[in-house]
């Protein structure tokens, strides 16, 4: 990352660059504003709105200097807070979408993702068409008249797998249609979608950005040609994040790569590890040089989001619960990227095209900020449990 000219870490970049003390009178940290109303000075002003906060909805100084660091983070011409990854998601989508418009979206896609795909877009006149999450450059045999935008996320949700996008993204730019990503699992410290042809990228800030599971929040990045569309949508839907929400996440955002790095290094640890365990079949992570997809990520990706999934040779739902019950210091919640660990059984029955039998079930892991060993004994004592 630049400051100025001269490249500086990303740490340093991260304290120093995302927001500029100078426009708070010399607080490091901005004002949290909560408010609805806005004052104007006259009649004039108002009637024409020609002052830079009007409403409560349309941003404060607060939600502005979140969106700046954002901007500054994914190399965004315009980015725009929602109340939650998924509303990033809808609302993107919602913004590029008319009926009769051809969806393409990846079979791997998060799954609230896929509902609001199936029970609201199919309901507006959208052809919703999902792919296989190894569709790379071929991409272009689904194409037809009407295809309008390519949604990825990558890696896939719970199974992990890279889809190559600079290589879809100029598929579709052959097209004119509009790649949407969902970068919530690298981060755009570690990816950054638009410097590989992405269009419009997506993100839970739930997630890393908060880093401490007490905030729900995401935005929506776009380069100049789109910066007007996401704009106009999150308006037009009464969009809109408090103060509040957004100073958690800038101030999260402080300290994102220090634990971005700190569990990135535990889970790569532990998932070399459970590679190695009778009761595991293989292990779902792309930092791995086992994994299909490691040759694509470490092309393209800086890092490696601390969270992936592991199979077990045999068994079904209850061994997979018998694990789960034997843990302690892994929780067992929904979300990730905060500083605890956590575990679900991971449901892929939602999937249509890119069903895999597995030998097991899958159980996905998000690594937090614990010690190794720790995480290893309760990881051990759990597997054997279910032997």
């Amino acid at each position: 990352m630049k400051n100025g000219k001269k490249p500086i870490g990303p740490n340093t970049y991260l304290v120093h660059n995302i927001y500029k003390q100078q426009y708070n009178h010399g607080f490091i940290n901005p004002s949290v504003f909560r408010g609805s109303t806005v004052l104007f000075p006259d009649a004039e002003t108002m009637a024409t709105e020609k002052q830079r906060y009007t409403y409560g909805t349309h941003g404060t100084p607060t939600t502005d200097a979140l969106c700046n660091a954002i901007d500054l983070l994914e190399g965004a011409a315009k980015t725009v807070l929602v109340p939650s990854g998924l509303a990033a998601a809808t609302v993107a989508l919602l913004s590029t979408l008319r009926t009769g418009d051809h969806l393409l979206i990846v079979d791997s896609v998060y799954y609230p993702t896929r509902r609001f795909a199936d029970r609201m877009l199919k309901n507006m006149g959208v052809d919703v068409e999902y792919y296989a999450p190894e569709t790379n450059r071929d991409i272009e045999k689904l194409f037809r008249h009407n295809t309008k935008v390519i949604f990825t996320e990558s890696p896939a949700s719970n199974t992990f797998e890279v889809q190559d996008i600079p290589a879809i993204s100029a598929a579709a730019r052959k097209i004119s249609a509009i790649v949407i990503m969902d970068n919530t699992w690298a981060t755009p410290l570690y990816f950054r979608p638009l410097e590989h042809g992405v269009d419009i990228s997506i993100h839970a800030a739930t997630k890393y950005p908060s880093g401490h599971s007490d905030v729900l929040l995401g935005t929506i990045s776009a380069t100049k040609k789109y910066a007007k569309l996401i704009d106009d949508a999150h308006r037009f839907l009464g969009m809109s994040v408090n103060g509040d929400d957004a100073y958690l996440i800038l101030r999260g955002l402080r300290t994102m790569r220090v634990r971005l790095e700190h569990q990135q290094k535990t889970a790569l640890a532990l998932a070399r590890w459970l590679e190695g365990q009778q009761q595991i079949d293989h292990v779902l992570y792309p930092a791995l040089k086992s994994n299909s997809s490691y040759k694509l990520w470490k092309r393209d990706f800086n890092g490696a989001a601390a969270i992936f999934s592991i199979v077990l040779k045999t068994g079904g739902r209850h061994e997979a619960h018998t694990f789960l019950n034997n843990l302690k210091l892994f929780g067992l919640g929904y979300s990730w990227g905060g500083f605890e660990s956590l575990a679900v059984h991971a449901n892929l029955a939602d999937r249509t095209i890119s069903r895999v039998n597995y030998r097991g079930p899958v159980l996905r892991l998000q690594i937090g900020l614990e010690d190794f060993d720790d995480l290893k004994t309760d990881l051990s004592n759990a597997l054997a449990a279910i032997s």
